[in-house]
Parts: C-alpha cells; sequence; structure tokens
C-alpha cells in the first residue's frame, strides 16, 4: 500500500516496511488514557518487547503536533505516556488534529486506519469497541465496527469490552461483513473473561492459519473488510466471572442513576469495574493486551513468509 504522505514511520518502522519485515501495530490510547502513571509507560515499553521476542517490529501509533506517527522512539513513547492533556483520537479525529497540530493518542479506529494507510497488516489491542447495551434507544456504536467494515487490517482482540451488547455486537460484523475467528477457542471471548458465553463460527489453531485467511481475503478481492483474531486471556488470568457481573450490575445501575451516557459512559463503566474489582479488572485487561501482542507478533512473522 502506497504510504499517506503525512504519515511519518519511525527509522525502524520504515527500514521494517522497505525490508518487508514482519511489523506490530499497538494503539497508544491505553498509555496515554488506560493506565495510571509510571505503569503505563511500563506497560507500553514491555509491550512493545514481546513484539520484538517473536521477532517483529513493534510500531505504536500516536499524533504528535499534527502528526501521525508510525512507531514511537523513546523520547515520544514518554510522551504519550507523561504529557497531561493528550486527546483521545478516534478516525473521524485524525484530519482535525492534523489542521490544528493536536495530539493525541490513538483508539482501535484510528491505529487500524493509520496501521492500514502506512502498509502495515497486524494490529494488537485489548478489546474492540461495539454496539452499546441500550442500542435501540440511543443507537450509541462504537466507530471501531466502522472502521473495520472498511479497512483491511487484521485486529487480534480479546472479544469486545464486556459493558456492551456482545450478541448485537456479533451481529453487527456479521451484517458488515467482517469476518471473526476465535483463537483456539469455539467462544468469543469476554475481554475481561475467557469466555462471553457467544460462539464464533470458525476455530483456527495457528497464528499460521491466520495468515493464510489472509492471503485468502486478498486473493478473493472484495471489500476491503478486516479480520478479527478472537484471542481469549486465559482461564487462570482471567476476572472472577462472578466479581465480574456483580460489579457491571452496579455500575450499570450507578451509570443509570447519575445520568452517565455518550461517550462518558465506556470510561465510567471501565473506571467503576477497575475500583469494584480492586484493580482485578485491570490486571485481566493487561494480561489479554500481553497475549495478543504475542499472537500478533506470531501472525505477523508468518504473514512476512513468502
Amino acid at each position: 500500500m502506497t504510504q499517506s504522505p503525512i504519515l511519518r514511520p519511525s527509522d525502524e518502522v520504515a527500514a521494517a516496511l522497505e525490508a518487508g519485515r514482519p511489523i506490530v501495530a499497538l494503539e497508544s490510547t491505553i498509555i496515554s488514557h488506560g493506565l495510571p502513571r509510571p505503569r503505563n509507560l511500563e506497560v507500553a515499553r514491555e509491550l512493545e518487547e514481546v513484539v520484538r521476542a517473536a521477532g517483529a517490529v513493534p510500531a505504536t501509533i500516536a499524533v504528535l503536533d499534527g502528526v501521525p506517527r508510525i512507531g514511537l522512539n523513546e523520547v515520544e513513547l514518554e510522551r504519550i505516556a507523561m504529557e497531561d492533556g493528550l486527546r483521545k483520537l478516534g478516525q473521524r479525529d485524525l484530519p482535525v488534529a492534523a489542521a490544528l497540530k493536536a495530539s493525541g493518542a490513538t483508539t482501535v479506529s484510528a491505529t487500524s486506519f493509520l496501521a492500514a494507510r502506512a502498509g502495515i497488516r497486524i494490529f494488537a489491542t485489548g478489546g474492540l469497541g461495539g454496539v452499546h447495551r441500550g442500542w435501540t434507544d440511543d443507537q450509541d456504536e462504537s466507530a471501531d465496527l466502522d472502521t473495520l467494515a472498511r479497512t483491511r487490517l487484521t485486529v487480534v482482540c480479546a472479544g469486545v469490552k464486556s459493558i456492551l451488547d456482545v450478541p448485537a455486537t456479533l451481529q453487527r460484523l456479521e451484517t458488515r461483513g467482517v469476518s471473526v475467528v476465535g483463537y483456539r477457542t469455539g467462544d468469543f471471548p469476554g475481554f475481561y473473561l475467557h469466555s462471553s458465553g457467544y460462539p464464533v463460527d470458525w476455530r483456527i489453531e495457528t497464528a499460521a492459519e491466520a495468515a493464510d485467511i489472509m492471503r485468502g481475503q486478498d486473493a478473493l478481492g472484495g471489500p476491503e473488510t478486516a479480520l478479527v483474531v478472537a484471542n481469549p486471556v486465559p482461564v487462570d488470568q482471567q476476572l472472577d466471572p462472578e466479581l465480574h457481573d456483580r460489579v457491571l450490575s452496579e455500575a450499570l445501575a450507578a451509570a443509570e442513576r447519575d445520568g452517565v451516557t455518550g461517550q462518558a459512559i465506556t470510561p465510567f463503566l471501565l473506571g467503576y469495574l477497575v475500583n469494584g474489582t480492586a484493580g482485578a479488572s485491570l490486571e485481566a485487561n493487561l494480561a489479554a493486551v500481553r497475549g495478543n501482542t504475542a499472537l500478533a507478533a506470531q501472525i505477523a512473522t508468518a504473514w512476512a513468509r513468502p
């Protein structure tokens, strides 16, 4: 894919793209908005090291001073982790940020879009956005779904955030033509939980099979839709299901009581879960991200093979 002249790959990423080496895109919102300091910087470095350990090149994506950066050096990574006032940028925000020379961390939709524009095919994240509970009343749906419906990318995730309407999200992914496969599972993962309780139609056992599906996408042509590889958090690292259900029920009731809606609802519910589980939900999230990053690096390596 021809790169946009506005994108600025790091020297390492540019060299990897030129040489056809495996690359894994990583989002930056988890660094700037998802974790407390200084742990956020430690995790950012850890995830990049997970990619390197598998023989791939990490490309953490963010926007700095209006310029989309595809891969960050140490100074830039520290800036994303430590700078106050960074915006959270979805795909729709990118042209505005570029024009106004704003800085921000990229969500799933923005990271997916920029990675694909740069020529990177594999992206690792924690959980996707999706259809919110109560959609029939407010039609609140994450921009992630629309971006994945028109972006040729493979995203490795632990399902969608469990605060969402999971069956409705799976239906939307099907309607929009986004392929979903479970990695060594017949169940769609539940983000903090090993299983959401809902099945997936396809199961794969190896990273090589994911790479073969990607080749099949290209060979068949058609709409430039994504491939979602759903990789569950290990059972021994998941959040206790009973604790999850109880605290989530309390969080939903609190949100309704306090009138929390729109873009505020997701951080409110996730924050409530962190506090209500004494941080256990955060640890389960990080366990999922680590596993997804490792699997994405394996898929990238298999994809890069001739």
